[in-house]
């Protein structure tokens, strides 16, 4: 029988892993096994905080535009204008309506005062 040359696709695979990981700190850069553990752990965390991101951002323009219309109307709140902008099927988000909160107040308080009536 003839001798068979191996490895090929494996040096291939591997070779495609280690550099997704030959920024990894000792071992996690070297050896085949932990340089897959810690692809897939670098991967679920990426995961993790681009999610994480949308949430706090969202928190973060909830609220600014919370604190911008308690300012101009005592018993208004962030509840309230959202409501009201769902009822008058307004279709403003809530990176647009903190965006307007902070650049230009007056817009703000004019919308809400539009909803209201």
């Amino acid at each position: 029988m003839t001798r068979i040359r191996r490895g090929y696709r494996t040096r291939r695979r591997r070779k495609k892993i280690r550099l997704f990981a030959s920024s990894f700190r000792g071992a996690h850069s070297r050896l085949t096994r932990t340089i897959i553990q810690q692809k897939i752990r670098a991967l679920v965390s990426s995961y993790r905080g681009r999610e994480r991101q949308k949430r706090t951002f969202r928190r973060l323009w909830v609220a600014r535009i919370n604190a911008v219309i308690r300012d101009n109307i005592v018993s208004y709140s962030y509840s309230r204008l959202i409501n009201n902008l769902y009822k008058r099927q307004l279709l403003l988000n809530r990176k647009i309506l903190s965006q307007i909160a902070i650049l230009n107040r007056n817009c703000l308080y004019m919308i809400s005062n539009d909803i209201l009536k």
